[in-house]
């Protein structure tokens, strides 16, 4: 993803990946919501036709910011709730990775992304 500032906060990101299936970009913003206190965003990719939306918080060390989001469960039935982590390792590397709640109440990991500035 290259991340680039549109205001003081506010973030764009655009991220494009090769894969089996052929290419794919997706989109992802997020900013802060002063009067409620907590980032918000959303994501969309070429890959599927839902717009995801997202809620979250800085943690205390301001390092990682947990990002919370409702979409199609991976099992074919309903939705899920999804938890994507950004930490950011320094000014020009982030990692996410991103958990979906299973039935049981556990997260479960499912992807890991390294995105670097160009």
């Amino acid at each position: 993803m290259s991340p680039f500032r549109l205001r003081r906060n506010t973030i764009l990101g655009q991220g494009e990946m090769c894969g089996e299936g052929g290419d794919m970009t997706s989109i992802m913003t997020l900013g802060y919501n002063p009067q409620t206190q907590r980032y918000v965003g959303t994501w969309v990719g070429s890959m599927m036709s839902l717009l995801w939306v997202y809620d979250g918080e800085l943690d205390a060390a301001r390092q990682v910011l947990t990002l919370i989001s409702e979409g199609p469960a991976m099992t074919g039935d309903g939705t899920a709730q999804y938890r994507d982590e950004i930490a950011f390792e320094d000014d020009d590397h982030r990692v996410m990775t991103s958990h979906m709640m299973r039935a049981d109440g556990q997260w479960h990991w499912f992807m890991t992304a390294h995105y670097r500035r160009r």
